[in-house]
């Protein structure tokens, strides 16, 4: 396979850190060939500005502006990365853009479904002179899935040759999983908050863009009250498919507690949360892979090893993935999906009715 061209995925993701940036060399169903990826860090100022229109469902002055802002920077992001991989320009032929939901309501619990990823792909496509698929999510809800997570396919080419079943949690701004059975059968779904909330919490209290390996939440001490009336809450009890929105979940529960008392119930509430889908499983797995920011807290590693006994927790890298970069990577790879018009989703990822096919496709003008 060395004639095909290296395919650029670019993520942002509700964590709001930058853009991941990671290439890979596929035909939309094999894995041939990965690079090390890249995270372009946003502004202080910039986060902010996405936070600032979040859960926004009509475009406006602001929003175009902050579009036009996010796929500028997406274009230095990919020059950048090119320089770094060693990778020529003309050894790219796509770009897989996720772009930033910043709307997201799923047919799950919202009459009028509809999510919204800002990212101007004709944009991006003349900045960087490359063909672009963008906008993967909407398809999907058109055809009455969730929209998210779209990501189990190409964790099901990664996991290949592991054993089954095997559950793999990306852990960013809200956590997801992807169940596969020993046939391959998928189940995925959003299972709760994950970095968010944390993050958040951080932010305000101290000043930090996160719990650098989870020692603050380690000082402190969890509050079972409130870890009682978080798992009260409706969501844990609806069966998959589901998706979450990044403030579908919030502080308010814990504003009463010490800084360093709600770092450790919300770390608690993250780890909880994903217990609490396990339910849903067909059989339990012996082996969780973990993803995404999640893996590097280590006070949260340790409670989902308490939570998820006596099966193995261990993280992406321990059998060599880099858990930074796959949604990166996936993205790539459902864009070639999708120049070939290959399922993106199926019913039992998102619920979806049938599996289809998305995104748009802008290609070079030559």
């Amino acid at each position: 396979m060395k004639s095909l061209k290296w395919t650029i995925g670019m993520m942002s993701g509700t964590s709001m850190d930058g853009i991941a940036v990671a290439a890979i060399k596929t035909d939309g169903e094999e894995i041939f060939e990965k690079k090390a990826g890249l995270t372009v860090s946003y502004s202080p100022e910039f986060r902010d500005k996405l936070r600032g229109i979040l859960g926004q469902g009509t475009l406006t002055v602001s929003i175009a502006s902050i579009e036009k802002e996010l796929t500028e920077l997406h274009a230095h992001a990919f020059f950048r990365y090119l320089e770094e991989a060693c990778i020529l320009p003309t050894e790219v032929g796509l770009i897989g853009f996720h772009g930033h939901t910043i709307f997201h309501q799923p047919p799950s619990r919202f009459d009028t479904p509809r999510t919204w990823q800002i990212g101007d792909g004709h944009l991006l496509s003349q900045l960087t002179q490359t063909d672009v698929v963008f906008n993967m999510r909407e398809n999907d809800v058109k055809h009455g899935g969730e929209g998210a997570p779209l990501v189990p396919l190409y964790h099901r080419a990664l996991a290949h040759d592991l054993k089954k079943p095997v559950a793999i949690i990306n852990i960013g701004g809200i956590s997801n999983v992807t169940w596969i059975g020993h046939k391959g059968e998928l189940l995925a779904f959003d299972m709760g908050p994950g970095n968010a909330l944390l993050d958040d919490w951080v932010k305000t209290h101290y000043n930090l863009p996160y719990d650098k390996d989870g020692l603050i939440a380690a000082r402190g001490t969890l509050n079972k009250e409130v870890i009682k009336n978080f798992t009260a809450h409706p969501y844990f009890h609806q069966k998959p498919p589901k998706s979450l929105d990044r403030l579908d979940f919030n502080l308010e529960d814990v504003r009463h507690l010490s800084p360093e008392d709600a770092l450790a119930t919300l770390t608690e509430m993250t780890a909880v949360a994903i217990k609490e889908g396990t339910r849903f499983f067909a059989e339990m797995p012996d082996t969780y892979i973990i993803t995404g920011g999640g893996r590097l807290n280590k006070t949260l590693m340790q409670r989902l090893a308490f939570h998820l006994a006596p099966a193995q927790v261990q993280t992406t890298e321990k059998i060599g993935w880099d858990g930074d970069y796959i949604e990166s990577e996936a993205f790539a790879f459902l864009a070639v999906r999708a120049t070939k018009g290959l399922p993106l989703s199926d019913p039992t990822t998102t619920g979806v009715k049938k599996a289809v096919s998305g995104g748009a496709w802008v290609k070079v003008d030559i």
